[in-house]
């Protein structure tokens, strides 16, 4: 079993790395893949060496999870690759490397001729951005000027006349730039190469989707079994027990699909090209690590940013604050433990969570005291495991749907700060929930630098900023633990 955990994370490792840093670092790929899965190797030899009850010592420890990190970002930063020397500094870095179309072709540094260029500079009415230069680039065309009305009514009026002249040859990227002056880049549009029914294929595999559904049900059944109570001998002699794991795995699929569907049908609804939700098996842990989409076109602005990253969550809390509900209304009332914490479905600390501390006082009233804590019903496991992917998903760091989310209110560049700062607080949390040592530092191997949206000028009305605010208060509601004096008023 500890095998099958280690390829499948070497695998799954192996792919972040390879999407998340493989275009911008010379270092090979396969050793910043090692690098990030030593802590995984050494922690299973030491088990199979030791023994699962002999904990590693604190000093193995603080080298495998300070030292690493650092060593991966020296690699990274060793090998990274360099801009152009003609590119200008910083402002340009998210134009020049193009990071919202990673597959971009490689264009000739002139793309078009004397004849195409004068038709560009016609694109841009001086009225609306008077254009004065264009900078020739690899991977795109740098046009700088002066804005002359509303971002949005500028990227609406140049790309409609980039559309007219050259068709879909073109992906018209509008970014904030060095002094608070917008630029315009004109990126080569890979999909313009390809063919829109190849397309269309790749994105609709509807008997993958189901195939994986159905797989991922059967083992988050198997899974549910055992937090039913059901033992290993009980279920060799009567198969039939499986069925008491369905209610873990439909509660729980239920609340992973809704997730998803909500990015998926937000998507859809902006016209951004999206692939159907995947889930992910495994026949251990949870029986699943979740389920994803895969957006194949750029996000038109940060208004569809915004409502694409908040909707996975927001869908997925509405569905599991029900189910969490019951489940704890049919959950037993255990001793406190010392082993008691928020993940411990057998002893469930409710007051590791400010808002997992208000909805256990709302289900079981006053037979929920300070010396208690909670063995939850399946569903309620579910519902738990809900509000925990609900609140690493809004993590506001680079493409997590909270990285989404602040970068579509304050800006790439202000997100990226935000998601930086984010990575520090969460170490601290572990503090107080050490269950999240790995997710704090997985969070230090995902870029904190989010893809622009094509329009990464235009803010946010009044309506979204207050929504996104509320979110990530949400967000704080379920990672912090009940302060002391709300403590004393509910228990």
């Amino acid at each position: 079993m500890l095998l099958i955990w280690l390829l499948l994370l070497s695998v799954f490792t192996y792919f972040v790395v390879k999407r998340s840093v493989a275009n911008i670092t010379r270092t090979p790929t396969w050793l910043l893949w090692l690098v990030m899965m030593l802590p995984a190797f050494t922690l299973a030899g030491w088990m199979v060496v030791r023994g699962r009850d002999e904990p590693a010592p604190a000093g193995l420890l603080l080298i495998l999870f300070v030292v690493c990190p650092l060593l991966y970002w020296f690699l990274i930063q060793w090998g990274r690759i360099p801009l152009p020397k003609t590119a200008a500094p910083q402002e340009d870095a998210a134009a020049t490397s193009s990071p919202a179309l990673p597959n971009a072709p490689k264009a000739a540094l002139r793309p078009i001729d004397k004849e195409e260029e004068t038709a560009l500079q016609h694109c841009f009415p001086w009225t609306v951005y008077y254009l004065q230069n264009i900078e020739y680039r690899p991977q795109a065309m740098i046009c700088r000027g002066q804005l002359r009305t509303s971002p949005t009514v500028a990227y609406e009026t140049v790309s409609e006349n980039i559309q007219e002249q050259f068709g879909n040859r073109f992906l018209v990227v509008f970014q904030e730039g060095g002094q608070g002056k917008p630029f315009f880049a004109l990126v080569p549009n890979p999909q313009a190469q390809s063919e829109p029914a190849a397309s269309n294929k790749t994105l609709a595999r509807p008997g993958i989707a189901l195939a994986l559904l159905l797989t991922t049900l059967f083992t988050t059944t198997w899974v549910g079994t055992y937090i039913a109570g059901v033992t290993d001998d009980q279920l060799r002699d009567t198969p039939q027990l499986l069925s008491q794991g369905l209610a873990y795995a439909i509660s729980l699929l239920f609340i992973l699909g809704c997730h998803e569907m909500g990015h998926y049908l937000v998507a859809r609804r902006h016209r951004i090209k999206v692939t159907l939700p995947y889930f992910i098996p495994v026949p251990f842990f949870l029986g699943t690590f979740g389920a994803f989409i895969q957006m194949r076109s750029p996000v038109p602005n940060r208004r569809a940013l915004f409502d694409v990253g908040i909707a996975g969550p927001l869908s997925g809390l509405i569905v599991t604050l029900p189910l969490l509900l019951w489940g704890l209304a049919h959950s037993e009332l255990v001793p406190l433990a010392e082993e008691a914490s928020l993940l411990n479905f057998e002893a469930m600390d409710p007051r590791a969570s400010v808002l997992l501390a208000l909805l256990s006082k709302l289900a079981l009233g006053g037979a929920l005291t300070a010396e208690n804590a909670v063995h939850l019903h399946p569903v309620a496991v579910s519902g738990c495991l809900g509000l925990v992917v609900t609140a690493l998903n809004l993590m506001p760091v680079g493409q997590l749907d909270g990285g989404h989310l602040v970068h579509a209110m304050y800006g790439q560049r202000m997100g990226a700060i935000i998601g930086q700062i984010t990575r520090i607080l969460v170490l601290f949390l572990v503090a107080v929930h050490p269950e999240l040592l790995l997710w704090a530092i997985l969070l230090f191997f995902i870029p904190a630098v989010d893809e622009p949206a094509l329009n990464d000028v235009s803010e946010l009305d009044n309506r979204r900023d207050v929504l996104g605010l509320a979110t990530l208060a949400l967000l704080v509601m379920i990672v912090l633990p009940l302060p002391p004096l709300l403590n004393q008023l509910l228990f």
